[in-house]
């Protein structure tokens, strides 16, 4: 994880990030760029007005004061526009190094039947779906893909930051294949998933620019409370000249201009679209992809999660460790059905089984017999297998082989299978039972290997209020053993992608918030209904299209950090709306006082900062308008530390912090500027 280290730590306001920001700040004066941020539109019509009004108006106050405020105004919208630049810059930068991966590139077509030797070469752009391409080592692959023949270690840095090669093998849920990687040992031939400009990493592309970024539900909702707030102190100002006439006095258009942009919440609206980009960038930089900004706010809140177990929670290459006959039945004889059920399959699983029975007891069977049908698994049946016309053997699931051979479950094979079975559950394997022609004749023990460290990460994840629960196909005493190893909260045996839908639904129903992490096909409909669906970019591409996240490290445990990234964010926002409220107390006792003390001269007693004349104070909290933006430019993108803890202590926490600072920072700041605008005779 180098290069996230690396990216965290790099400075916010390098010339290369601030060079460009800036001029994208003044492209974003574009109204119809401003008129998407209400608030920071209103500002720019009313910097508009007192522009013109500097030329034209005659109102009593003098010329520099008036051009003083008009260019504090503008300089309020370009800090809003800047903030936003500069959060969008951070992104094209990442942008910029992924499509350096995503030169043209060239492919090798096969011609014909997939097996063909027969290639063309051609660009990749030239692709289309379900086309087959040949990659050979040190090819780059041109396209988002499966695998459908051979494996191949894939040097995948381009793309995830980390230099180990990974392994990507036909059958099973490691398949998914990402253009820009590259094969280094053996060849594979790759189906193409997807038609040009539509792929992954065109995607993140478009993602981490934030060219695809749109406003969450609670970013929506707030943008219509700052609107709806806007819109009463138009009008409340709009009273003001009305209210002053009857006191038998006036007050100039362009100090009315001051107070309406003190009045309305211009800090949070500047810089409310800079912390969404942000939250996503920082997720980016965490090597997790979001496909949309709703799915890290929710992940902020998340109750459940779901975890598939396979490639999830424990490594994924089951082995095959032993073969387990029936009473009756020769282990040699077991080995050898084994053999030809799995000479088909070319899981990790699968192979492993044909491995073993070669290795022990030296099986030569390289092929299957002269019109022999396979018998494809499928996460229904959970069976697979051989045809061979004179006889049928199967392999799979203790229960399914069972239910498929209703006639073998009442005899005295039966009963020893399932006190092998359980035994191999309770040794934390998985068994899989042999029958031939209905004939049970042994398991299978596959050895499950959970992932190094995992257990403490569930133990994290149970300290923030997250119950985990692993998912999987296994028999009930091998969930056990393995949940009980990884330490999560419960499980959920022999489910279907039915059952796993149905469990999400049924929390969901509950009111709670689900995730879900997983990698292969059965888990899409899952990672659908999921609140957050969280794919393993190991995974096959249905996954990753299923997911509204990513993980380019395929650690399921990172759901940690996407959790907290999410409140983060949540608390971010929260935390500068906070700020921005409170500080604006302070500005009405700046502004107020001194827009009306010749009209009632005792509302002088509310100038409790002591500032030096109505002019100076309207200046000051003009100016500290326009650069407290900037100065919460760094929180914004960098985001509110988040400290597991419950929401009383850590909303006592923020409201200490950014409530009263939000109360006393103006009070300092204006009086600061104040002294300064006097003492250099500004105003």
């Amino acid at each position: 994880m180098a290069r996230n280290s690396q990216a965290s730590s790099k400075s916010l306001f390098t010339a290369e990030l601030i060079v460009p920001a800036i001029g994208d700040a003044f492209r974003k004066l574009n109204p119809k760029e401003l008129i998407r941020n209400p608030v920071m539109f209103t500002t720019a019509v009313v910097a508009l007005l007192l522009t013109v009004l500097l030329v034209v108006g005659q109102d009593g106050l003098g010329i520099g004061f008036k051009l003083q405020l008009v260019i504090w105004l503008w300089l309020t919208v370009l800090f809003g526009t800047f903030a936003e630049a500069l959060a969008e810059g951070r992104g094209k930068a990442q942008a910029a190094s992924l499509r350096a991966t995503k030169a043209e590139l060239t492919a090798k077509r096969v011609k014909g039947a997939i097996d063909s030797g027969v290639v063309e070469d051609v660009p990749a752009s030239a692709l289309r779906k379900d086309d087959v391409v040949l990659v050979q080592t040190g090819d780059l692959i041109p396209s988002d893909g499966e695998v459908i023949a051979g494996v191949a270690s894939v040097n995948e840095a381009a793309i995830t930051g980390e230099s180990a090669p990974v392994i990507r093998e036909a059958g099973g849920d490691r398949s998914a294949v990402t253009a820009g990687t590259r094969v280094i040992s053996d060849e594979i031939r790759v189906k193409v998933t997807v038609n040009p400009g539509q792929g992954f990493l065109d995607r993140m592309i478009a993602l981490v620019e934030g060219a695809e970024r749109q406003k969450t539900p609670n970013e929506i909702a707030l943008t219509l409370l700052l609107v709806g707030l806007t819109i009463i102190f138009l009008i409340a100002v709009g009273t003001i000249p009305a209210f002053a006439t009857y006191a038998g006095g006036s007050i100039p258009v362009s100090i009315l201009a001051a107070l309406l942009i003190t009045l309305i919440p211009t800090t949070i609206a500047a810089l409310l679209s800079a912390i969404g980009i942000a939250g996503m960038d920082r997720l980016v930089r965490f090597n997790v992809l979001a496909k949309s900004g709703r799915a890290v706010e929710a992940a902020g809140d998340i109750d459940v999660l779901l975890l598939d177990k396979t490639g999830t929670i424990t490594i994924g290459d089951r082995q095959a460790t032993e073969f387990r006959p029936v009473g009756g039945i020769d282990v040699r004889e077991l080995a050898e059905a084994a053999l030809l059920a799995s000479l088909a399959d070319e899981t990790p699983e699968g192979r492993s089984i044909v491995v073993l029975a070669r290795e022990k007891f030296g099986l030569d069977l390289a092929a299957l017999p002269a019109g022999a049908e396979v018998i494809p698994f499928t996460a229904q049946t959970r069976i697979s297998g051989v045809d061979t016309g004179g006889r049928v053997v199967q392999k799979g699931a203790v229960q399914a082989i069972l239910k498929a051979n209703p006639g073998a479950g009442s005899t005295a094979a039966a009963t020893e299978l399932r006190r092998i079975t359980d035994e191999i559950a309770r040794a934390g394997g998985t068994p899989l039972a042999v029958a031939v022609d209905g004939t049970l004749l042994g398991a299978i023990f596959l050895k499950d290997i959970v992932k190094a460290g995992i257990r403490e990460r569930f133990g994290e994840l149970r300290a923030m209020g997250i119950r985990t629960v692993m998912i999987t196909g296994d028999n009930p005493l091998t969930a056990s053993s393995i949940a009980a190893e990884a330490g999560v909260d419960d499980f959920l045996a022999e489910a279907t992608p039915e059952d796993k839908l149905a469990l999400i639904r049924k929390e969901q129903q509950g009111g709670r918030l689900v995730a879900m992490c997983g990698d292969g096909t059965n888990d899409a409909p899952a990672l659908a209904q999921a609140d957050v669906g969280v794919a393993m970019n190991t995974g096959t591409q249905a996954a990753r299209e299923a997911g509204n996240m990513v993980d380019l490290d395929s650690d399921p445990t990172k759901l940690i950090e996407v959790v907290g990234l999410g409140k983060q964010l949540l608390m971010t926002r929260g935390a500068l709306t906070t700020f921005s409220v409170a500080n604006d107390v302070a500005k009405y006792f700046a502004i107020i006082p001194a827009m009306f003390v010749a009209l009632y001269p005792g509302l002088g007693v509310l100038n409790v900062m002591g500032l030096g004349t109505p002019e100076s104070a309207i200046l000051s909290a003009i100016i500290f308008n326009a650069l407290i933006i900037p100065l919460l430019v760094p929180l914004a993108l960098k985001g509110v530390k988040y400290k597991p803890m419950g929401a009383g202590p850590l909303l006592a926490r923020n409201l200490a912090i950014y409530g009263l600072g939000g109360l006393l920072a103006p009070f300092l700041g204006i009086k600061l500027i104040d002294l300064a605008v006097n003492g250099i005779g500004l105003a």
